[in-house]
């Protein structure tokens, strides 16, 4: 384990030059203090968790302290937002201090959220609040839990440092991690603005430090491309499959590692609802739940566009085609572990299918519902279940397709089938009503709650003795919680 001044820092995107992004400092926050970290994130770094209550460790993340070694700076982009394109975007709150890499060997963004105004804040503050860092801290933990690929938070540090947003709040500072912090609108913004040098220059990043298998190939970008496509199909699908809607799917918000990233009005499902909205602000409904897999697709369309200039347009359009069939191919199979079954069949589309839209008829509580199918046998379980629809009689229909599909899948014990489901079917998620009791305890000054739900989310398979109340059905203003992009 190491020590805060022992980590090992090789800073190769600050290398590429200014073109790419501008030097900045972080602005302090005043009285900064420990809200909560990850252990998990800290053994990324081989840190030794206790350094985490130390004044020195607040004070890094919070502005106060840099490492020698650090260069510290603000990544310029462009992006579609909502559809339209913003010809510059860029780092308006974030700095990258550096890489770190790992004894692995592992490299290691270290990206502080909320550190002050930069060249790219476009008239905003550069602040983040307290409210928003912690849900970012708390999601980004959370899906990495339950094998979504994300990005990854090391700590929150909170502050007296007054921030208005609708009324005034308290400053707050997240550092975020990941192998990359480059995203589709990165490509975007050299090729609207013609920069064919500085572009090169970025696929070949890209390509050197993070696909570098796809060297090999005859046609090393067309790889890559493909790769990004293959990886974003898959993290929709894993989307999807556990009822992630992630709300601001501008490409600026999509890494070009095929991770979750970015986040802000993000929520879980709690009654299944495919029309689902969570960004307040997505008036139009782009970003409903539903229209997370056609977007994925419109993203990658976008990056294609920019990377015209590497690979032709029918190679493009060719790789872009893999999208649809490896998405639904990733989504029947996850789906299928999480109804319990380990063979395939013709007709398992239909049967997910009609379980969704009868869900979706009666708000069905779309983690408890698969959780509740593994307790007991197929058959047991369904007549327990039942008094959940309003369409009983449907219900009995599909519960009947159910029960000859289990018998059909294999002769094994109800103990292996409970074991295999309850690892795939999470009892706790990341409900918006739990952030938020989290939330209003931590603006009193009391960060207990957000500890204790981010230490039972890190084991969301796992039935954990006293924590019944985070397993639960949300109450009803739980439900109706309004989340925009302000933080």
């Amino acid at each position: 384990m190491k020590a805060l001044d022992e980590l090992t820092f090789d800073n190769r995107f600050a290398r590429l030059g200014d073109a790419f992004s501008t030097h900045v400092l972080p602005e302090p926050l005043d009285a900064p203090r420990l809200v909560v970290a990850s252990n998990a994130a800290m053994a990324l770094l081989d840190l030794d968790p206790v350094v985490a209550e130390t004044p020195v460790f607040a004070e890094l993340f919070g502005g106060h302290k840099l490492w020698a070694e650090a260069e510290p700076r603000a990544m310029v982009y462009s992006g579609h937002q909502f559809g339209g394109y913003t010809p510059q975007l860029g780092d308006g709150r974030g700095l990258l201090l550096g890489e770190v890499y790992n004894e692995a060997g592992e490299h290691w963004d270290l990206h502080l959220k909320g550190a002050g105004m930069t060249p790219y804040s476009r008239m905003g503050d550069g602040r983040a609040v307290l409210r928003s860092s912690i849900r970012e801290f708390l999601a980004s933990e959370a899906l990495h839990a339950l094998g979504i690929p994300s990005s990854r938070a090391l700590c929150v540090i909170g502050s007296d440092t007054p921030v208005w947003r609708e009324k005034q709040e308290r400053g707050a500072m997240v550092l975020r991690m990941a192998p990359s912090h480059i995203r589709f609108g990165h490509f975007e913004y050299f090729y609207y603005t013609k920069k064919p040098e500085q572009q090169a220059l970025l696929a070949e990043h890209v390509l050197n430090l993070h696909y570098p298998e796809c060297r090999e190939q005859p046609e090393p970008y067309l790889a890559m491309f493909r790769e990004i496509v293959e990886r974003n199909a898959e993290l929709i699908a894993k989307w999807q499959a556990y009822g992630f809607c992630h709300g601001v799917m501008n490409t600026d918000n999509m890494s070009i590692l095929g991770i979750t990233f970015d986040f802000g009005p993000f929520a879980f499902l709690d009654d299944f609802d495919a029309h689902f909205i969570c960004n307040h602000s997505d008036h139009e409904g782009r970003y409903s739940f539903s229209n997370q897999v056609p977007i994925g697709q419109w993203n990658l369309s976008a990056l294609a566009q920019a990377l015209t200039p590497f690979i032709s347009v029918d190679a493009l359009k060719e790789a872009l085609g893999l999208y649809l069939p490896l998405y639904q191919a990733n989504y029947l199979d996850l789906m299928r572990r999480r109804l319990g079954l380990t063979t395939a069949e013709d007709d398992d589309q239909n049967l997910v299918e009609r379980l969704l839209k009868l869900m979706q008829n009666s708000g069905v509580d779309y983690t408890l519902f698969f959780r509740r199918l593994g307790d007991e046998p197929a058959a047991l379980a369904v007549t327990k279940l039942r008094d959940d629809f309003v369409d009983m009689a449907g219900f009995d229909a599909w519960a009947e397709l159910y029960k000859a599909r289990v018998e059909r899948d294999g002769d094994y014990s109800q103990e292996q089938r409970r074991e295999r489901m309850h690892a795939v079917n999470p009892l706790y998620i990341l409900r918006n009503y739990l952030a938020q009791n989290a939330i209003t305890a931590a603006e009193s000054g009391d960060y207990s709650e957000v500890r204790r739900l981010h230490e039972v989310l890190s084991k969301p398979f796992e039935e954990q003795a006293g924590m019944e109340q985070y397993a639960q059905r949300p109450p009803d203003w739980g439900k109706h919680l309004e989340i925009s992009c302000s933080s």
